[in-house]
């Protein structure tokens, strides 16, 4: 049966990723995912300094052959290879931090997760 207290941590959880402590104003304080998150870092840096990271729908990035691309602002971007966050994936779904060159999404995080 679905218990209060499951469906409160679900609605947490669900509210962390919203914009996944990217320019976190307190409110995730008390999740159990925070320094996990906060933690999270590719060769670039850490992820959730100054970026905003997001959750990417299964249609909006693809993998071939261990090489990754995302759809940013309906445009596809390559994953540099240094942009991909090494360690397993706590959350479970593909999130994405972005910053911008010239105009164009570039990425800052990529954090795989499974498509189903």
């Amino acid at each position: 049966m679905f218990s209060a207290k499951v469906g409160a941590l679900l609605l947490g959880l669900a509210m962390l990723v919203t914009r996944a402590l990217a320019g976190d104003d307190g409110r995730y304080d008390n999740s159990p995912l925070k320094p996990w998150f906060e933690s999270l870092q590719s060769q670039f840096g850490k992820c959730c300094t100054d970026f905003d990271g997001y959750i990417v729908s299964d249609v909006d990035w693809e993998s071939d052959r261990g090489r990754y691309r995302v759809r940013i602002d309906n445009e596809w971007v390559d994953v540099p290879d240094g942009a991909v966050v090494t360690q397993p994936n706590r959350f479970g779904r593909t999130m994405v931090w972005r910053h911008y060159i010239d105009g164009h999404p570039r990425v800052r995080c990529f954090m795989p997760g499974t498509m189903t």
